[in-house]
């Protein structure tokens, strides 16, 4: 942000995206007005599911192939960076991190082994000022209306004062 002249800003994360913006939430909490995150990425209670080899099946092979520079090894090292050296939660954070963070957020919450629901109901619930979407809002239609509405007041609520630098 700083390159591109940003000082306050808002961020949005989907999937491991939800992450990082746990990670920047800690290091530029004065920068981050606000955080959205949709199918973040973490670990249940009660299962932790296999990212790595979710990421190894579906992500890697392609992404290998746009990059022969790198090798499954690379990879493989990466992966075990990103989800096993902090291996609960939110894989970037701590709960004790989420429960005194103050910035808001919004959480759309799904339910698959790469986004466990337990994570999301997890940092709705710990974030003193988190809002969470319901649990299959796609259906009906009524309610994913509803809930689009909902995340657009949401971004429009928290829209940063201050776009660019000083």
């Amino acid at each position: 942000m700083d390159h591109l002249g940003i000082r306050d800003f808002f961020y949005m994360g989907y999937c491991i995206g939800g992450c990082f913006a746990g990670k920047l939430l800690e290091r530029a909490p004065q920068r981050v007005v606000a955080s959205y995150s949709a199918r973040r990425s973490g670990t249940g209670r009660k299962t932790r599911p296999s990212c790595t080899g979710i990421v190894k099946e579906n992500w890697a092979p392609e992404f290998l192939q746009r990059r022969p520079d790198l090798t499954m090894s690379t990879i493989e090292k990466y992966l075990h960076n990103l989800y096993r050296v902090r291996p609960d939660f939110t894989y970037s954070v701590s709960r004790d991190f989420i429960k005194n963070c103050r910035t808001p957020m919004f959480v759309l919450p799904d339910d698959a082994p790469a986004h466990p629901l337990q994570t999301s109901i997890d940092v709705a619930s710990l974030a003193p000022n988190a809002k969470i979407a319901v649990f299959r809002w796609k259906e009906p239609p009524e309610l994913e209306e509803r809930t689009i509405n909902r995340v657009r007041t949401f971004l429009k609520a928290h829209v940063p004062m201050r776009a660019t630098a000083q």
